[in-house]
């Protein structure tokens, strides 16, 4: 029994290890987009980086035997999935570009909590009063973030805003979709939605097309490889410890792309930011862990497949 104990503690090490490595590729994702843009248009960042990972994702799919097309693949929640995909995808890169990353990074956190507000709407799954509580404090902390209504409130802080509700409805969807499109299948489709999200930007801002040099291409080239590699390492956090040990570590990202935006970028923090960045993380950590686990991880079944 004790040895039993032991194998699910260090399992459950090395769960929240491939976690905490998967935010950190995350963010360094991140910090080669937003460096790309000093180059290139957000349209094209999108039509670059979209294409690297579908074909990555292609490639591992057909090595996996994986079907890549399928009539589950224009399925209803595939098509829905699809929209919020192009809507979070865009609105994001808008706002990591845009708007300082740690903002973007920390408004990016309370997806979770948007997606447990609408899997008990939407899929009535049970939310007791304590998790509402959390749910109201967690939204009341990106409120304080972007402050509107005071001189301190940005249109930008916004952007952020809509990329994170497009990625809570994606993972609602990715919740419904068919259980015989496997992970790469899904990653793949999801990437092919980021090209379309690239072109429709370019076409809406009419933008001209810039041939990259070499070092936004090498830029292109990091935020690919940290995007797949990011991937990767959620899937195997996921796989490796218990659902309930290893979500929480989730908000690690916030760490990452706070230090990255103050070190890299120069960005300045102030005391609103960090009061809302921790009603995120506090009310967060307590609706995806604790007592209500077997709860949870219904709704990780989505998240654990996502960005």
């Amino acid at each position: 029994m004790t040895e039993v104990i032991e194998i699910d503690h260090r399992a459950n090490r090395m769960g929240c290890f491939w976690m905490v490595f998967s935010m950190a590729a995350f963010a360094i994702e991140d910090v080669f987009v937003k460096a790309a843009f000093e180059k290139l248009p957000v349209g094209q960042i999108l039509i670059f980086f979209g294409s690297g990972g579908a074909l990555v994702f292609a490639c591992l799919a057909m090595l996996k035997r994986e079907r890549l097309l399928s009539a589950d693949v224009i399925s209803r929640p595939m098509l829905v999935r699809a929209g919020f995909e192009v809507l979070g995808r865009l609105f994001y890169v808008l706002a990591i570009t845009l708007s300082p990353l740690s903002v973007a990074t920390v408004i990016l956190q309370a997806t979770p909590i948007v997606v447990v507000t609408g899997a008990a709407m939407l899929f009535g799954e049970k939310v007791g009063w304590r998790r509402w509580a959390a749910i109201v404090v967690g939204l009341a902390g990106v409120i304080a973030i972007i402050r509107p209504g005071t001189d301190s409130f940005t249109m930008l802080s916004v952007l952020a805003v809509i990329g994170m509700l497009g990625f809570a409805g994606r993972d609602l969807a990715s919740r419904a979709a068919p259980a015989s499109l496997g992970t790469s299948v899904l990653g793949l489709y999801g990437f092919l939605a980021v090209i379309a999200a690239g072109a429709t930007f370019m076409l809406w801002e009419s933008e001209v097309f810039v041939r990259p040099d070499l070092e936004t291409s090498l830029y292109l080239l990091g935020a690919i490889l940290a995007g797949v590699t990011a991937y990767s390492a959620l899937m195997k956090a996921m796989r490796t410890g218990e659902v309930s040990a290893v979500t929480p570590f989730r908000y690690t990202r916030l760490i990452f792309g706070i230090f990255f935006g103050v070190v890299l970028f120069g960005e300045q923090l102030n005391s609103m930011m960090l009061l809302g960045s921790g009603l995120i993380v506090v009310s967060g950590i307590f609706i995806l862990s604790g007592r209500h686990g077997k709860q949870k991880s219904k709704f990780s079944a989505a998240l654990s497949r996502e960005h």
